[in-house]
């Protein structure tokens, strides 16, 4: 089972029972750019790449009028004569065109209500497809008790007869020398039920585990780090995954406009799906298909 879910789970958040082979394999993104993952340990963080970004339309000497930050929208409701946005502190935004691209998990969730109620196909798109959850949990320990630097060693797995139950196990000795950080991967229902738990419960958990691995001696982590995304309400969740019976007619309506508003995301990318390059793809095809539209 281990072998199965690192093969499959572990690349779609979700078992093979729930995605959609047809859609997802092979991966588009190991066709074009290799079937190689490697740890990128930037110290700006993978938030460099927005503001890279931001930096080729936004102004800088001072705070851009076109940037406004920790405005949260409640309500979008939308006519033929435009868009107005409330956000939650009771500001209210009015324009010709709206693009929302928010997370499908968002989308699913009622943090943003939409006036009038979006219409059916447009719901039954949304609600159709799969927002996966992909936990990363990292374990720091006082020393190194685990077999590294060594061809081979990067990856080891646990396994339990629960599926997805602390099975994937990276040490990040090779990428970041005398860290003496573990990281271990939950997905799926494993995800969700960690996601509630508290981090002292997630780390005697995860210590079980370990031990049984490598014995009772080994040290207790001195430091636990655990994101929780299906929890925090601007995410719900970590990335889409296309579900069985999910057809390629429902992805279109999935991107397709509503009136004056547009939508885009990683969800809406049929070649680089649950990627950030899928979602940076589908923002670029969406605001060209924004400008010929208008």
């Amino acid at each position: 089972m281990a072998i199965d879910y690192i093969h499959s789970d572990f690349e779609d958040a979700e078992p093979p029972s729930i995605t959609s082979l047809k859609h997802t394999y092979p991966h588009q993104e190991f066709i074009d750019h290799g079937n190689v993952s490697n740890a990128v340990c930037d110290p700006r963080g993978f938030e460099f790449l927005v503001h890279d970004l931001a930096y080729q339309f936004l102004n800088h000497s001072s705070m851009s009028p076109n940037l406004l930050l920790n405005k949260v929208a409640r309500e979008i409701s939308y006519s033929k004569k435009g868009v107005t946005v409330m956000t939650e502190d009771g500001s209210i935004f009015q324009a010709r065109y709206a693009i929302v691209s928010v997370s499908l998990g968002v989308l699913q969730s009622n943090l943003i209500s939409f006036k009038p109620e979006l219409p059916k196909w447009k719901r039954r798109a949304v609600n159709g497809f799969n927002m996966g959850n992909f936990t990363k949990i990292f374990l720091k320990f006082p020393t190194k008790f685990w077999p590294s630097n060594t061809a081979g060693s990067e990856f080891f797995l646990y396994a339990h007869e629960n599926r997805g139950y602390y099975p994937t196990w990276q040490n990040l000795e090779n990428v970041l020398p005398g860290s003496n950080i573990l990281l271990v991967t939950v997905t799926g229902d494993e995800s969700k039920r960690i996601d509630k738990l508290a981090d002292e419960t997630i780390r005697e958990e995860a210590m079980v585990a370990l031990r049984k691995m490598f014995g009772n001696g080994i040290p207790d982590p001195e430091q636990i780090l655990v994101p929780r995304w299906l929890s925090n309400r601007l995410f719900r969740g970590s990335y889409s995954n296309w579900p069985v019976g999910y057809k390629q007619s429902n992805h279109k309506q999935l991107k397709d406009p509503v009136g004056p508003i547009f939508f885009t995301g990683e969800h809406t990318s049929t070649k680089y799906l649950g990627f950030a390059d899928g979602a940076y793809c589908a923002g670029l095809c969406n605001f060209f298909f924004f400008f010929v539209s208008i």
